[in-house]
């Protein structure tokens, strides 16, 4: 690989690299580490992509590893804040751009309390727009597994957004 494929690479996928390793770890610094290291390996490593998945299918894999990696380490257990995404959007008025973060915020919050599991195959076929069969590539798991981990993500996101409503916590 050389110094403009890697440009290319960052360019297209850096931002979407950033994302997932930030919806594993919560942690900006750990995610802008992680996403700068995947591109290392990548660029390091390019030999052993044999082409079984698309690119961006086996840079998440790499994101992935290293985040899950990150996870386990003693640091990232003494100092794991708890925090929330933003999605951005385009809005027309103040009102509306208000009303828009305090939903997404709401919503992204859920979403950030889901086990790992559901939460990451939600992310990835939602955020990722990835297929089924890419998601069980990527985390090892069957098509069947990721089909019911996102009917399971759906269900809990429902239900969550039923008792807030209910209990006028929204």
């Amino acid at each position: 690989m050389d110094d403009f494929t890697l440009r290319e690479l960052m360019q297209t996928y850096g931002q979407d690299i950033w994302n997932y390793a930030y919806l594993i770890t919560r942690r900006h610094e750990a995610a802008d580490d992680i996403a700068q290291d995947v591109f290392v390996r990548a660029y390091m490593h390019i030999d052993r992509f044999r082409g079984d998945s698309s690119v961006k299918t086996w840079l998440l894999s790499i994101t992935r590893n290293a985040a899950f990696n990150y996870r386990r380490s003693a640091f990232f257990r003494k100092v794991m804040p708890v925090g929330f995404v933003r999605l951005r959007g385009t809005v027309l008025s103040a009102e509306q751009q208000a009303l828009d973060h305090i939903v997404t915020d709401n919503l992204w919050n859920i979403i950030m309390r889901l086990p790992q599991k559901y939460r990451e195959v939600l992310v990835l076929e939602a955020r990722y727009d990835m297929t089924l069969k890419e998601i069980a590539h990527l985390l090892g798991i069957s098509e069947g597994a990721v089909k019911s981990r996102l009917y399971r993500a759906r269900a809990k996101i429902s239900n969550t957004l039923k008792e807030e409503v209910e209990y006028g916590t929204v």
